[in-house]
């Protein structure tokens, strides 16, 4: 129960809970850790409310904080002790910031009176954290609780979604103090407009290859309605930004692709030539903008109008010939009321971008006996179409994106910063959130060892994943640069694997090993019959490097350049 009488004397522990209550936190992530002990006190009486999630390491945990601020909307919550804790989190911290993802990464601290004097893992957080997240604070005193953690909240969630690092000194946890509780944080978004809409209708009018560009956060399932209801009235090629291939369904008519690692070449040229971009939500940034080839700086030959809920973004990098400063949901919102145009005019332009997507869905035969494409091909055919796929950092998700379509709302979660380890733990975090749907991460055989200690927290919550990890001896992302740069070099980018299905089996997960095609679907079949969490480790020829090109190819391309 919340305490809402004000005269009742509470820690600072206490008043945190509380305010965490009020906020409507159910669930949180954790190492625990001296420093917080009087938090991981105060949660003990709250165990009916927030449902505490104990990880083995802290960069496991703050992605899996960040995994749930991008599948729920919600902040996602996070407690690590000082030092170590703090920077082992902080890969999760940087995550949330370029995913825009709303999260709330808490901090034990040293003592106030030993602030200073390097105290046992004493770090500076404003410093440390100053560049990664949108707002850094120590609470020196235990009254101002209320007041500062209200403000975590508005600024975790509104204007452009992001990561708040909270440091707490662990005396102060201890004080206690009559303060009252300050009320759940508000929703706040700009809208467009009338000007702004009109403006943006008038050049829908005049556009002969206009391109929508999606991305970002801050959508919900209500706002990607509206958004497709938008699409579809006015008949336009809509595109995704990096890893945002969710907020639009793939198989319908109107979808051109994802501009990511997998864009296909019809897309790439669309961009370059389209007389209009309309950006909602993404930011253009390096891998959306082909490292910022495919659009020019500072002013884009084509048209642009950009929308963004962070005033901030809005001609950081691009000069927009319209800008509009809202939230998505707001502005899908709006734009779904908007009359048709010119949608018979566009529909060639349109038809012809949707082709492009969809043939890029055809890849050459891999060298080996196992063809990534046909695996994702039958994953593609035989998921509910509500399942969750993650993933993290590498050659592997290339085949993932290029093959997998996904039809509903929050069906991807992948860290557009290019982090490796992210998609176990990140799995793990929606199959707790989300127990009755069908959660698969995909990893590298390099990618899943960042995290691979996270399979304990998997089996202790009894979070009946799959994971799927693609084994090729290498980091296979690194590898395909530096045959690029240094062919034949090979330095430094080598693997040497455990037995990954046993691996998984010590934590008493079911386990298979799929070394040709044909045995994957049986295998998966299994694995979700088992009832228990699982994993498929998947030996893939290290020929096998990207889907288009093999590792051969590759330098052989690079040598014959030279």
């Amino acid at each position: 129960m919340i305490n809402k009488n004000p005269t009742l004397a509470r820690t600072g522990g206490q008043v945190l809970v509380d305010a965490l209550r009020i906020n409507g936190v159910d669930r949180a992530f954790c190492v625990p850790g001296e420093s917080y002990l009087a938090v991981l006190d105060a949660l003990h009486d709250a165990k009916d409310d927030i449902d505490l999630v104990v990880c083995r390491q802290e960069g496991g945990a703050a992605y899996m904080a960040e995994a749930y601020g991008k599948l729920t909307g919600k902040p996602g919550i996070c407690f690590v002790t000082r030092g170590p804790g703090a920077t082992n989190a902080s890969v999760g911290v940087h995550t949330a910031f370029q995913d825009s993802t709303p999260m709330i990464l808490f901090i034990g601290q040293v003592a106030r009176d030993q602030v200073e004097r390097e105290a046992f893992q004493e770090i500076d957080y404003r410093r440390m954290f100053g560049q990664m997240a949108k707002w850094v604070v120590e609470v020196d005193d235990a009254a101002r609780l209320p007041e500062l953690l209200s403000q975590a909240f508005h600024r975790a969630t509104n204007g452009r979604p992001g990561p708040v690092v909270v440091a707490l000194p662990e005396d102060m946890l201890t004080d206690v103090v009559n303060v009252p509780n300050a009320g759940p944080a508000q929703s706040i978004e700009a809208a467009a407009a009338p000007a702004a809409l009109e403006h943006l209708q008038a050049l829908i009018a005049q556009a002969k290859r206009p391109l929508v560009v999606v991305g970002g956060g801050g959508w919900s399932t209500q706002a990607v309605a509206d958004l497709r209801t938008f699409i579809e009235r006015q008949n336009l090629p809509v595109a995704a930004s990096f890893r945002c291939q969710d907020l639009f369904d793939n198989t319908l008519p109107n979808y051109a692709g994802d501009l990511g690692l997998a864009a296909g070449p019809e897309l790439v040229e669309a961009v370059k030539n389209s007389d209009l971009l309309i950006v909602i939500g993404a930011r253009l940034g390096e891998m959306t903008t082909g490292g910022y080839a495919l659009v020019d700086i500072p002013v884009p030959k084509q048209k642009l109008v950009h929308v963004h809920p962070g005033i901030e973004e809005l001609g950081r990098v691009y000069q927009p010939t319209l800008a509009i400063n809202a939230g998505m949901k707001i502005f899908a919102a709006q734009i779904a009321l908007l009359p048709a145009i010119n949608p018979q005019g566009l529909a060639d332009w349109t038809a012809q971008l949707n082709r492009g997507y969809r043939a890029n869905f055809e890849c050459p035969a891999s060298p080996g006996a196992v063809q990534m494409s046909e695996v994702i091909a039958w994953l593609n055919q035989n998921l509910p179409s509500d399942s969750i796929l993650t993933c993290g950092a590498g050659n592997y998700t290339g085949w993932v994106h290029r093959g997998y379509q996904h039809r509903t709302f929050r069906t991807l979660l992948g860290p557009t910063n290019g982090s490796m380890g992210y998609g176990v733990p990140a799995a793990v975090a929606a199959k707790i959130t989300e127990p009755q749907r069908t959660v698969v991460a995909f990893a590298g055989d390099g990618c899943f060892l960042m995290n691979g200690q996270e399979l304990a927290t998997a089996a202790n919550y009894d979070a009946r994943l799959v994971v799927i990890v693609v084994n090729n001896g290498m980091y296979g992302t690194i590898r395909m640069h530096q045959e690029r740069s240094y062919p034949g070099r090979v330095s430094g980018t080598e693997l040497h694997n455990p037995d990954f299905a046993m691996f998984a089996r010590s934590f008493g997960f079911h386990a298979e090993t799929v070394t040709a095609t044909e045995q994957f679907s049986e295998a998966f079949k299994r694995c979700v019959d088992s009832q228990k969490p699982a994993l498929i480790e998947i030996q893939v020829d290290p020929e096998a490097l990207t889907p288009k090109m093999t590792l051969s190819q590759i330098r052989e391309k690079a040598l014959a350049s030279r």
